[in-house]
This record gives structure tokens, sequence and C-alpha cells, in this order.
């Protein structure tokens, strides 16, 4: 297994590139905190079968998958594949300081911006800016929500099939 290259991230604060100004975990910030945010980020290159995150590990930073593929793994079985320019993991771990729920492997050549919250932290102190952790929280919350809803609609699509399932095989003894 080939490992992740990692390259800091250096930006023109007045020419940020227009696909990270579409992404939407980006767009969330001012644009002063937009460059704390960059200044605290690197991008990972990734070959596919590459660990990003591994599960069980200490976590420090969100990521952004910016181009490719990626597996999201726990015990071995696989949740769902990221494929959206933009689509964010790691959050909960990092901000809650607890351990990776799962492991997030490249299937394909995958670039990333892994955004360290700890390092963040130190830049923005939570104290003297509320309203950089207001917008993190808030678009946190969204993407939170929508993977709720998400799951929420595909319990019930299992719950239905089950009780039908269970249904055909009452009739069927």
């Amino acid at each position: 297994m080939v490992s992740v290259k990692e390259f800091a991230y250096i930006h023109d604060d007045a020419a940020m590139p227009d696909e990270l100004r579409k992404v939407p975990f980006l767009e969330s910030f001012s644009e002063e905190h937009l460059n704390d945010v960059l200044d605290a980020s690197a991008v990972l290159e990734c070959e596919p079968g590459d660990a990003i995150i591994t599960e069980g590990e200490e976590a420090t930073r969100i990521f952004i998958l910016l181009a490719g593929e990626l597996e999201v793994i726990k015990d071995g079985d696989l949740l769902t594949t990221l494929s959206s320019i933009g689509d964010i993991f790691g959050e909960l771990a990092a901000l809650e300081d607890e351990t990776r729920s799962a492991s997030v492997v490249a299937k394909t050549k995958a670039f990333c911006l892994g955004v360290d919250q700890k390092f963040l932290e130190h830049m923005i102190p939570k104290a003297d800016n509320p309203s950089f952790y207001a917008a993190l929280y808030e678009f946190i919350t969204k993407l939170l929500a929508r993977r709720l809803c998400t799951t929420s609609k595909y319990l019930a699509t299992v719950d239905k099939e089950l009780r039908e399932l269970k249904g055909s095989s009452l009739t069927e003894v």
C-alpha cells in the first residue's frame, strides 16, 4: 500500500481557485476566515488503496473531497462511497475529540483538503471568533441533518421490506 502524499496548501489570498469557492463547506466562511481555514489545511494526494482515515485512530482533521472516489469502511464492511466534490468526512471525530468511527480509503486516485481543527482553534480562538464557529457549526449541523434524513429514509425502506418479507413468510408456512 502506497502512503498518502501530503502538501501544505499554499494559496494567494487574492486569487482563490474557483473550484474551492464552490465547495459548500468553504462557502460558509467570510473571505478572512476562509483564508484562515486554508492556512490550517493540507492537500492530500491518494492512490487507490490509501487510507486517509483509519478506524480507531485519534482525530484532528476534517476532510473535503476535491477529486476522486473514496470508500467508507467500518469493521471491514463497505458503508458508502464518496464521489462528489465537496463531500465532507471526518468532521464528528475531529470536532468531538473522539477516535475515528470508520476508515476512509481511496477507491481511485483522489485529492482531499485536510483541515486541521486543532491548529485552526489555535489560529482562531473560539472565544474571540464566535461568528466563525457559528458558521462552522451551522454547516456541520446542516450536513448532519441531511445525513440523518437520508438514513431515516433508508431505514424506513428497509423496515417496510422487512415487514413485507415477514408477512410473506408467515403466509407461506
